[in-house]
C-alpha cells in the first residue's frame, strides 16, 4: 500500500539496513535527529513570478477538472493557489464534496492526501506535489508496531477492554487498524466526544499516535488524572510498561508528537507573558501538557482562527502553533488593531509541509494539464475499507 508514482518499481536487494536507513524507516528513534525539529532561520523569499504566471495558466487549463486543497500550514505562495483551505479534515470533506472534480491536488502532508483519496471516488485522483511531504508525527506509528502493541495488550490480558481512539494525523494503515479494531477516528476539534464514545465501548483507550493530544483532551477536558494515562513507547520492550502499568491505565497513549507543538515550552509561555503585557497566550492542544495548562485557551486550527476573528479590536495574543498560519493571522488582523504574535522566540516552519513550493506545485498542474498524472497517492481496496469504517465511526458521532 502507500503510494503510486511514475517511478520504475522498486527492486529488493539483499542487504543489511545501516542504523541511517532504520531511522528514517521510522524503526529507531533519535530524538536529536528527529524530522521536523530544527529549523532554524526564515524560509528562502518566494519563487520568481514567472512560476506563478505558469500555475495560473495550467490552473486554468485545467479547470473544473482540478480542485486545489490547501491546509492552513502552507506558504503563502502555494495557498494563493488553493480553491479551500482548511485543516486536514475539513480539507479532506470538502474533495469529498467536489465528485466532478478529476484530479484533487492536495497541499498538504501524506496522511491528508491519503485521508483524501479514502473519502473520494475512485474515479478521482488524489496528487501530492512532492512525495516527501511526510509527517513526523504520523511517521512515529508504524502498523508493525501497532500490531506488536495490540499483541502486547493481549498478553496483558487488557485487548478486550482497549477501543483504539486514533487522531486523523495518521496514516491510511494506523487508521485501518483503528477501523478493524472497532475504534474511531478524531480530530482535535472532536477529540473529546470521541474519548466519551470511546470509553461507552470499552474501559480503555489506546490513544495513536500523538500523545499530548490525547492526555490534554483526558485530563483538561475530560477530568481523568495525570495517573490514569501512561505512554507506550514502541521502541522498548513491552512499549515500556508492565502489565500491572496497562490493566491500571484509562488511557494508554501512543508516545509520539507534533514537532512543531511538541518544541513550545513553559518557558515560552513565561517568556511572552513578561514580554508583552495583558497578552493572550491561545495554543493548539498538540502542545505538551504544561504548556496547555499555563495557557489562557486552547483549541484547533480552525478555533484558533475563529477565536482571533471574534477577538476585540486592541487585543494581544501569542499563538501555539505552526508559523505560518500565525503570520498569516498578524497580517490579516492587524488593520484591526490585534496584536499577533508566535509564542516561541525561534523560527520554526513545518518543514515536510513547506516541502509543497510552488516549483512542485507548478509541475505537479502542468504535468496534469499535459494529460500525465504524477505523484498519485492511492490507498489499496483493504485498508481503505477499513479506515472508511473507522472515519465514518466518527461522522456518526453526536
Amino acid at each position: 500500500m502507500r503510494v503510486v508514482t511514475t517511478a520504475q518499481p522498486r527492486q529488493d536487494l539483499d542487504v543489511q539496513p545501516t542504523p541511517l536507513a532504520l531511522l528514517l524507516l521510522g524503526r529507531e528513534a533519535d530524538p536529536k535527529s528527529e524530522r521536523g525539529v530544527e529549523c532554524p532561520g526564515d524560509l528562502p523569499s518566494p519563487s520568481d513570478p514567472g512560476l506563478v504566471e505558469r500555475a495560473r495558466a495550467a490552473k486554468e487549463k485545467l479547470g473544473d477538472k482540478v480542485f486545489v486543497l490547501g491546509h492552513h500550514y502552507q506558504r503563502d505562495e502555494v495557498i494563493q493557489f488553493a480553491d479551500v483551505t482548511g485543516d486536514s479534515f475539513k480539507l479532506a470533506r470538502d474533495a469529498a464534496a467536489r465528485p466532478d472534480a478529476e484530479y484533487i491536488v492536495f497541499c498538504g502532508v501524506h496522511f491528508m492526501a491519503e485521508s483524501a483519496d479514502i473519502l473520494t471516488t475512485d474515479d478521482q485522483k488524489v496528487v501530492l506535489p512532492d512525495l516527501a511531504a511526510g509527517c513526523s508525527m504520523a511517521d512515529m506509528a508504524t502498523a508493525e508496531q501497532v500490531a506488536e502493541c495490540w499483541d502486547v495488550l493481549t498478553d496483558a490480558g487488557v485487548a478486550g477492554q482497549v477501543v483504539p481512539v486514533s487522531y486523523m494525523n495518521s496514516s491510511a494503515d494506523i487508521k485501518a487498524f483503528t477501523g478493524k479494531h472497532g475504534g474511531t477516528i478524531c480530530t482535535s476539534s472532536n477529540a473529546e466526544r470521541a474519548l466519551e464514545w470511546a470509553f461507552e465501548q470499552g474501559e480503555k483507550v489506546l490513544f495513536l499516535p500523538d500523545q499530548h493530544l490525547g492526555r490534554n483532551t483526558a485530563v483538561r477536558d475530560m477530568g481523568m488524572s495525570l495517573e490514569d494515562c501512561v505512554v507506550y513507547n514502541p521502541h522498548k520492550p513491552n512499549g515500556g510498561l508492565t502489565a500491572d502499568q496497562l490493566r491500571a491505565a484509562k488511557m494508554i497513549l501512543w508516545r509520539g508528537h507534533c514537532s512543531v507543538h511538541g518544541r513550545f515550552s513553559l518557558e515560552s509561555v513565561e517568556d511572552v507573558r513578561a514580554r508583552i503585557p495583558d497578552v493572550n497566550v491561545l495554543v493548539h492542544p498538540e502542545c505538551k501538557h504544561e504548556v496547555v495548562a499555563a495557557a489562557d485557551y486552547v483549541g484547533s486550527t480552525e478555533h484558533i482562527i475563529k477565536t482571533l476573528e471574534a477577538a476585540p479590536a486592541g487585543s494581544k495574543w501569542a499563538i501555539g502553533t505552526e508559523l505560518n498560519l500565525v503570520r498569516r493571522l498578524a497580517n490579516r488582523f492587524a488593520a484591526e488593531d490585534k496584536e499577533i504574535v508566535f509564542l516561541d522566540k525561534t523560527v520554526c516552519f513545518c518543514s515536510t509541509m513547506n516541502r509543497i513550493d510552488l516549483p512542485h506545485l507548478v509541475w505537479a498542474l502542468e504535468s496534469l494539464a499535459d494529460g500525465k498524472v504524477v505523484n498519485r497517492i492511492e490507498v489499496d481496496k483493504e485498508t481503505e475499507d477499513f479506515a472508511k469504517l473507522a472515519l465514518e465511526r466518527m461522522l456518526a458521532l453526536p
